[in-house]
């Protein structure tokens, strides 16, 4: 059985992003169940609100497991389904997902990434890099952990299907980031953030057990993409999107700079070399906003879901007419089962 798995805890608008990226994975897969595990306040608003309805299982999630790595470093624990598609809440859905189901079926384990993460990945974000690469603190710890490659990893889709691979990533990855300390990676912590990276402690563990990441870029076919301002095209309720695509590595990973108008000089200049310039639109399986500076599109589109879906429950008397999102009743018992 192939479902989705969702977490969020805290704060009713996380909740609100997990409904309204269900919402939208709704509009071009209807058929696999969706598993939500929250804390005890949030499932009580969904079951208040009617929203409980959009997940097909739907269980607490234990205090210990309320952060990022608290959850994605143990992720055997919660596995409802054969093959999981573990997911963040902040993803629009843009497209049919079969294609990209039926590829996943050849792993038994992998996450979105590249296969070469660069100085900045887990690192210091600020002049602290210069030294990084001075010192080369990068192949050191690849040198100290016996690791001959260290992939960039995107957390955001991780697909879980054996459960003896799951566990032995999710261990490795704890044992990883309790020895950080010998590595060159930086706490998220010290930059400012509430919890602290799963991501770099992942990377290694993919390395270090010799399993392929997922491609996060395959032009037409893309996973998913993220949401940068000025390289996304869509409509107000994200129904048409459309990112732009440099299909040269280097002048596509500009789209991070956060000087809109450095990054526009810089690409205009670049892109005069040969094959340099090439670009194309392509319409990802998934748009994630996992960039903190181009969050707020999907924090007004998540709000105004929240309303639109409350408003379609108080209408029709507690029933939700603007779509149905149940399963049938032979899917329900096979994740009883399951579970």
């Amino acid at each position: 059985m192939e479902g989705y798995v969702l977490h969020t805890y805290g704060s009713e608008r996380y909740l609100r992003h997990a409904v309204a990226s269900v919402h939208t994975l709704r509009r071009h897969d209807s058929k696999r169940p969706v598993a939500l595990y929250a804390d005890e306040s949030q499932i009580a608003i969904l079951k208040k609100t009617g929203l409980d309805s959009l997940f097909q299982v739907l269980e607490v999630l234990p205090v210990e497991n309320r952060s990022i790595v608290g959850f994605k470093h143990h992720l055997s624990s919660f596995k409802p389904f054969e093959k999981c598609l573990f997911v963040d809440s902040d993803i629009v859905w843009c497209r049919n997902p079969d294609p990209m189901w039926s590829k996943l079926q050849a792993y038994p384990f992998t996450v979105t990434g590249l296969e070469k993460a660069d100085a900045w990945f887990g690192g210091p974000k600020g002049a602290g890099i210069v030294i990084d690469r001075l010192l080369d603190r990068r192949r050191r710890t690849m040198k100290r952990f016996g690791l001959t490659y260290l992939p960039r990893v995107q957390a955001g889709v991780i697909y879980a299907q054996d459960d003896q691979t799951t566990k032995e990533v999710t261990s490795k990855a704890r044992e990883l980031l309790s020895r950080r300390a010998e590595t060159h990676f930086r706490s998220r912590l010290d930059e400012g953030r509430s919890e602290e990276s799963c991501e770099w402690s992942i990377a290694m563990a993919m390395s270090a057990l010799d399993l392929p990441i997922i491609h996060w870029f395959q032009g037409q076919d893309s996973p998913q993409m993220d949401y940068i301002d000025g390289y996304v095209d869509h409509d107000v309720d994200f129904n048409d999107v459309r990112c732009l695509y440099y299909t040269d590595a280097f002048i596509h990973g500009l789209r991070g700079l956060p000087n809109v108008s450095i990054r526009k000089a810089l690409v205009e200049l670049l892109s005069k070399l040969p094959g340099r310039g090439d670009y194309m639109w392509v319409t990802p399986y998934a748009l994630h906003f996992g960039w903190m500076h181009h969050k707020q599109p999907f924090y007004v589109f998540a709000d105004r879901i929240w309303e639109l879906l409350l408003a379609g429950k108080n209408d029709s008397g507690g029933q939700d007419k603007s779509k149905d999102h149940s399963v049938s009743l032979d899917l329900l018992e096979a994740i009883t089962e399951q579970i």
